[in-house]
């Protein structure tokens, strides 16, 4: 019987095991460069025993940047910044992936550099309140992405990977969830376009669509991963259409063959699309599973009945480094401290103990 703690062959990248930790922002970047600093490579590379680290999500772009103290992927420092954290992650056996995740419309511009403003498929706030230096403040209406920039912001995704190869990641997580610019494009509530980016499931497919495609074309697709979170209402998500709309994303990237799909559950009523998800994808499936509270020892056995080749852990692996170790013994966890997990030092970051 396959088990969490076999290795798994990811596209030709040999995974230690099928426990993979998830994409958390913890707002530890250098603010002035966006640039991960010696705290974030130790704190990789203190859990380099997963499978499989996705980082936190790294911007594209300048303008794709929605929380205070996020890296970026964009600059020349950026990418000598992050080769440290690989570099370590690799000295240790473990393998990593950059989440590439552009906000779209949930930021603000206190966030973003002079001149720089969020933008979005359509003119359109999304409701609720972003943490900047200053205090939460209201979400602004984004610009409108006009044709041209559209194309811009597919090629930035492509670029920020390039940049990932050049950095030593092993390959890159498109971040198609969540919210934020796919995920708007994707949702009706938001794209209220009527060109080709917009209105029928079809148009609004299309922006994910070429951004999985360029980022192929850039750097292979067996380095080339998509998170999804199908009917999440997170950032005031208001998706239409959910069963049709990923059916059809799937339909049009399956031909591609990228290494895997990411897909977070948003409950556990949604797991029979989950399964037809699974069905109709040919490469890995990762899943990050609804559970009444964090994901523990028994999720594993959602790779023991195939539901998932890996099983994605996001708040057990901030607490515990050690976190496949831990899940084999089935415990002891370290308790989270949740008033640490964003922005301030080393404290809860990267200070909890192994087994």
């Amino acid at each position: 019987m396959t088990t969490a703690f076999d290795p798994f062959d990811l596209a030709g990248t040999r995974l230690a095991n099928r426990i993979a930790m998830a994409p958390m922002t913890r707002s530890r970047a250098d603010g002035a460069s966006r640039t991960p600093t010696d705290t974030v490579v130790e704190y990789y590379a203190q859990r380099a025993s997963a499978g499989l680290i996705i980082t936190e999500g790294v911007q594209p772009v300048p303008e794709g940047q929605g929380y205070p103290d996020t890296p970026g992927l964009h600059s020349r420092e950026q990418i000598a910044a992050w080769r440290k954290v690989t570099d370590a992650v690799h000295e240790r056996g473990g393998r990593i992936f950059a989440q590439l995740m552009h906000s779209g419309r949930i930021g603000h511009p206190d966030l973003l550099d002079d001149g720089l403003h969020p933008v979005g498929p359509s003119a359109v706030a999304a409701a609720g309140q972003v943490y900047t230096h200053e205090g939460p403040k209201d979400f602004v209406t984004p610009r409108a992405l006009t044709g041209d920039q559209v194309h811009e912001a597919v090629a930035g995704f492509a670029a920020a990977a390039r940049n990932a190869v050049e950095a030593g990641f092993d390959g890159v997580e498109i971040h198609g969830a969540n919210g934020y610019l796919i995920q708007q494009f994707l949702a009706s509530g938001s794209n209220h376009r009527t060109d080709e980016w917009g209105g029928s499931v079809e148009n609004r497919i299309r922006f994910a669509v070429e951004v999985v495609r360029a980022v192929a074309a850039e750097i292979g697709p067996d380095r080339t991963g998509l998170r999804i979170s199908p009917a999440n209402t997170l950032n005031d998500i208001a998706e239409t259409e959910t069963e049709e709309i990923y059916t059809a994303l799937l339909a049009a990237i399956e031909p591609l063959g990228i290494a895997y799909l990411h897909v977070l559950e948003t409950s556990p009523e949604r797991r029979p699309l989950v399964h037809e998800l699974r069905k109709r994808f040919a490469g890995a499936f990762l899943l990050n599973p609804a559970t009444e509270g964090p994901t523990d020892a028994a999720a594993l056995a959602l790779v023991e009945d195939g539901t998932a080749d890996l099983l994605v852990f996001g708040r057990l692996f901030i607490s515990n480094p050690d976190l496949p170790a831990r899940l084999r013994a089935d415990g002891p966890y370290n308790e989270l401290d949740a008033a640490t997990m964003y922005g301030g030092d080393h404290r809860g970051y990267v200070d909890y103990p192994a087994l």
